[in-house]
């Protein structure tokens, strides 16, 4: 089937930071034919060294790679110092409170904080290189200010989602043995004041925690909260006495940088490290490629800090790249689902950022509402954090958009630290929902686990087979289990690489589209489905707000489809009728083989915070298993009973 492609306007896009596909082209060679070259070349022009490295690479020892060895840096000095002269009094952070406040903090305003914080956590709370500092923090300013004083002085900073259970916080603060907890009194949402000091206070009551020395709290909504005479101190009453001039620790290209903890489905969470130079240029390249990052520009990215999403494209990846970057403390529907739209229209967005979760819901709750406000300073839109599927794709791109932003539909995960799949907005050909390309000097491959590459339109694992500068340097305290979840499924030429978890497919122009999770792709009687196909596919079903499709064992076809739906409707036809009518519709669009078998309505899906369903907890549920998997760190973790009550009275 041919497949319409969205060309970038030549005329609009001439000053683009890559501008043709001569241009990726020329640089992927260059990447493939002098590798190191390639990465020495940018490292020279991107960073800021405080002393230059000696050797670029050192894979002598994969999965434990070195990159520039020998160099040395600061990271907060990228992010802020090296603006000083020229953007001292440029915007870098626009934050936007839940009840409309806003702060505009000009670099040289980011300085002094990072730098009095910076001094706070050294010498008031003895903070020294190699430290590690779990935050617990909102959107607020203040999450920034610790993360890059953290860089400042060498400390290892290790963010725990703001919404996450205590649980979580004691898994994540016993793994890093951390000697500081920050967090707030808590934040607003939907107009209301929350709460997440007492969640630390219940974290840290568990126990086994004797190596925190202290806790300090920032005051964000002013609630009442408890305080631990001799352990919890109060930030705001502290900072204004530090001095606004801290000396920047000399670091190792290697040393860590952060660590930030992925959840499983069993076993405890993964504490993916992150080292210094490598992470910051990949953060402040694909910046300038991906986004193409202009002076001008107002970049929002509407993540949470929590998540690898925001450390690298609401933080480093913006002021390393001397932008002005927004940060949203709220959610996309309050007080209507205009606020987003509104927020683009009046601080004048040029590059909107977010995910399909959130694509999804806007486009089901405000179909029309884009067309209420002034969209036009839009120059590129992302998307980030799952496939996205068509029919978002294509709202986004004609609502949102208005058919002139290009989307860049990127594709990485929190091991490799940024972009690693993703059109180009001034020299790729969009194609709806496909990632395209490999960014340059990522070399990505769909291949079999021998390393045979698929054949067109095959689907196979999606494998990165050179080491890059900004991918995970370990697993924190576990060299083994780092191994073999990325580095123990497949080979080329009888050699580990990185293997991603994801299943992809190539297609006749080279383009990658994403599968989802190969935990995801089903073998019903010979083929292999990916859930995110039929997902979409169902998702064409006027009654259908959201499903997720999951596998079951089956005693002729070996699996078949089981669907969890999501009803947008309160008044429908009974659930036989609407069965059939989807599967009717999966036959359409996808054939009679993808069919599902088995329907459950249910009143919502088990996500975690960043929107991922997680879909091994409903294959458990689909075949009456016992629920082992950590469950804490879901969005709503009450909705697994109500799942498992509506699958028992609906089977």
């Amino acid at each position: 089937m041919r497949t319409k492609l969205f060309y970038p306007n030549k005329e609009l896009w001439a000053d683009a930071a890559i501008n043709s596909m001569d241009e990726y082209h020329r640089l992927q060679d260059f990447a493939k034919n002098d590798y190191e070259g390639f990465w020495d070349s940018f490292a020279k022009e991107k960073i800021t060294w405080r002393k230059p490295y000696t050797k670029v690479l050192d894979d002598s020892n994969m999965p434990f790679v070195r990159w520039f060895e020998g160099g040395e840096l600061n990271v907060s000095e990228q992010c802020i110092d090296r603006h000083l002269n020229d953007k001292a009094d440029k915007i870098a952070i626009i934050f936007q409170g839940e009840k409309g406040d806003i702060q505009k903090i000009t670099y040289k305003q980011l300085s002094i904080h990072v730098n009095k914080t910076a001094n706070l956590l050294r010498d008031h709370f003895g903070i020294t290189k190699g430290d590690r500092i779990v935050m617990y923090m909102p959107m607020i300013p203040e999450a920034a200010y610790v993360m890059l004083a953290c860089a400042r002085i060498g400390a290892i900073h290790s963010i725990v989602f703001g919404g996450f259970s205590a649980d979580a916080i004691h898994s994540r603060v016993l793994d890093a043995k951390a000697k500081l907890i920050i967090t707030a009194d808590g934040a607003f949402r939907r107009g209301k004041p929350y709460f997440l000091k007492p969640t630390v206070d219940e974290a840290l009551a568990k126990g086994e925690c004797d190596f925190v020395e202290k806790v300090l709290v920032v005051k964000r909504n002013y609630e009442d909260i408890n305080m631990v005479a001799g352990r919890d101190e109060i930030y705001n009453d502290l900072i204004d006495t530090m001095s606004d001039k801290c000396e920047a620790e000399i670091m190792q290209s290697e040393d860590p940088l952060f660590l930030l903890y992925t959840s499983g489905s069993t076993g405890k969470p993964k504490g993916v490290l992150h080292s210094q130079a490598g992470y910051i240029l990949w953060a402040q390249m694909t910046m300038e490629w991906v986004f193409d990052i202009k002076d001008s520009d107002i970049y929002w990215c509407t993540a949470d800090v929590g998540w690898i999403t925001g450390h690298t494209y609401i933080i480093y990846g913006p002021l390393a790249s001397g932008a002005t970057t927004v940060m949203f403390e709220g959610v996309p529907t309050y007080p209507d689902a205009g606020r987003w739209w509104k927020m683009v229209e009046e601080l004048k967005i040029t590059q909107f950022y977010t995910s399909p979760t959130a694509i999804r819901m806007l486009h089901k709750v405000g179909d029309n509402e884009p067309d209420n406000y002034d969209l036009s300073s839009l120059r590129i839109l992302g998307s980030v954090g799952e496939p996205i599927n068509p029919e978002a794709w294509e709202w986004y791109y004609n609502k949102v958009g208005r058919g002139n932003c290009p989307i860049v539909d990127t594709w990485w995960q929190t091991e490799t630290g940024g972009h690693m799949i993703s059109p180009l907005p001034g020299a790729t050909p969009i194609q709806t929902s496909c990632a395209t390309l490999p960014v340059p000097g990522i070399m990505a491959e769909v291949m079999d686990k021998d390393g045979t590459p698929t054949a067109i339109g095959e689907k196979g694992l999606l494998c990165i087979t050179r080491p890059w500068p900004a991918m995970i340097r370990g697993v924190w305290g576990d060299d083994e289990r780092f191994k073999k979840a990325y580095f123990g499924e497949c080979k080329k030429d009888g050699k580990p690489v990185y293997f991603s978890g994801d299943g992809a497919m190539v297609d006749e122009k080279g383009y990658i589209t994403i599968t989802g999770r190969t935990d995801d792709v089903i073998n019903v009687s010979g083929h292999r489905i990916g859930s995110a196909e039929v997902e979409a596919s169902i998702g064409n079903a006027p009654m259908v707000a959201e499903s997720a499709v999951v596998g079951q064992p089956h005693p002729i076809k070996g699996e078949s489809l089981c669907a969890f739906i999501i009803l947008n409707l309160k008044e429908h036809a009974g659930y036989e009728e609407m069965a059939l009518e989807i599967n009717s519709i999966i036959k359409k669009e996808i054939g009679a083989f993808a069919k599902c078998d088995r329907f459950i309505f249910v009143p919502g899906l088990p996500k975690t915070r960043s929107g991922k369903i997680m879909r091994r907890l409903l294959r458990s549920i689909s075949v009456g298993e016992e629920i082992i998997q950590d469950i804490s760190t879901l969005e709503d973790p009450s909705v697994v009973e109500e799942i498992i009550k509506a699958t028992k009275e609906q089977s």
